[in-house]
């Protein structure tokens, strides 16, 4: 497809769109949930068939070499489609917050004024590896009342398209335009520089992948952006904590998955448990190969862990995203340097702190400036579909209009409505 097909290719699915958006918002909400409800029964009903186009996908990216932690994200296995079919029916049974009207106070003039609870209209989604992000956006955006386009990866795009037929299937079961979520069908990476720059068409971009991209989108766009850099996340080990729990929290952050963003990449502990911390959680990593940079004072400690993988860390290591079992280590005096730490090299996405000191917990809640705070759990939870959002179109870290996992209000907006019985002004 050369660059003027592009164009015209990416002005149709705008232009598509937008007509789409216009019968969503005021598609009802029964009608809406059925199309949800038929999207989870098609997921369930195809898991076989879209193994078989997810298989395409994951050989053609390992034939090109892409690292495993990249390829895990592209699996569209029994256990990840039966969770998009279950952020489907999540979404279908929570209330429809499209039309709610919010704050209606009475005036001194007599007018009644509120804000009433509407779609955004269009949004873009631009987005690398996971497939199943398709049935995450595609159903956030029915539910919202919204129209998308989506652009997955090139590495994706035998899942993707796959996955977007049967969106469409469920759209037109219920009576809603199919139209209503398009994916972008060619690799041509031009379209994405199509695509963030029709503000007559798409209110809203979206783009949810690797720092590089988000960079661009960022940089290009000239419609508004929601995004995330980076998930350098933290878990902070606390003097007093319960060891044996933090220990457990500490292990799952890091470990359960090392490709996610809220893993957990940076782990601090205050000197006053860590001679008796350090060893524990090092013996678990090590036996797991997880390697450890580490400040000089948390190596002293963790050198007579049998079998530990062990490297002194850099100024870098403090703000680095590993995306594998890589974590940095850092003993720090106590909940105030934990915090400063945490603010200064953290991508604000996700942190959390263990510990059995309520106020240690409230100041921490307070001072860590992040999208996500956490107090005694794992950083793996900071997700849509954990939250009771039904799903996540991503996490945004920037601090206007959507923070933290977006969902359904993330993808709305607010309008003033005004009520009178023939008030004018004086």
């Amino acid at each position: 497809m050369n660059a003027l097909n592009v164009a015209e290719y990416t002005h149709t699915l705008g232009l598509q769109s937008k007509t789409a958006s216009a019968l969503m918002a005021k598609a009802p909400a029964a009608i809406k949930n059925k199309a949800l409800k038929a999207l989870a029964r098609l997921l369930r009903e195809n898991v076989d068939a879209l193994q078989v186009d997810n298989a395409r996908d994951l050989d053609r990216a390992r034939t090109a070499g892409l690292a495993e932690p990249m390829v895990d994200r592209l699996k569209l296995t029994p256990k990840v489609l039966e969770t998009c079919a279950e952020g489907c029916e999540q979404l279908a049974a929570m209330p429809d917050i499209i039309g709610e009207i919010l704050g209606m106070k009475q005036q001194p003039s007599g007018i009644r004024v509120g804000q009433m609870r509407v779609p955004i209209g269009v949004f873009g989604m631009i987005y690398e590896s996971r497939p199943n992000v398709t049935i995450e956006a595609a159903s956030l955006s029915i539910k919202s009342g919204n129209a998308c386009i989506l652009r997955g990866g090139s590495e994706a795009i035998d899942s993707n398209k796959a996955l977007a037929k049967l969106v469409q299937q469920a759209l037109a079961e219920a009576g809603l335009p199919q139209d209503a979520v398009q994916l972008v069908q060619t690799t041509d990476r031009e379209a994405v520089g199509q695509l963030i720059a029709m503000p007559q068409f798409v209110d809203v971009i979206i783009p949810r992948g690797g720092k590089g991209l988000i960079e661009r989108i960022s940089r290009d766009a000239k419609v508004p952006v929601i995004k995330h850099l980076d998930g350098n996340c933290h878990t902070y080990v606390d003097d007093p904590c319960d060891i044996a729990m933090a220990v457990k929290v500490a292990d799952n952050a890091k470990t359960n998955k090392y490709s996610p963003c809220n893993a957990s990449e940076g782990l601090l502990v205050a000197r006053g448990v860590a001679a008796d911390f350090l060893p524990k959680i090092g013996a678990v990593y090590a036996a797991k190969g997880v390697e450890m940079r580490g400040c000089t004072e948390s190596l002293a400690i963790l050198k007579n862990v049998p079998g530990a993988l062990l490297a002194q860390a850099t100024e870098k290591d403090w703000s680095e995203e590993y995306l594998a079992p890589i974590i940095s280590v850092k003993v720090v005096a106590g909940v105030d340097e934990a915090i400063a730490h945490i603010n200064r090299y953290s991508s604000h996405h996700t942190d959390a702190i263990l510990t059995t000191n309520h106020v240690h917990a409230q100041r921490f809640l307070r001072g860590v400036d992040s999208a996500s705070v956490m107090v005694n759990t794992s950083t793996r939870f900071a997700d849509g579909f954990e939250y009771g959002l039904g799903a996540e179109i991503g996490i945004s870290t920037d601090k206007f209009h959507a923070r933290g996992p977006v969902g359904l209000e993330g993808l709305t907006s607010l309008k003033y409505v005004v009520l009178g019985d023939g008030e004018v002004r004086a």
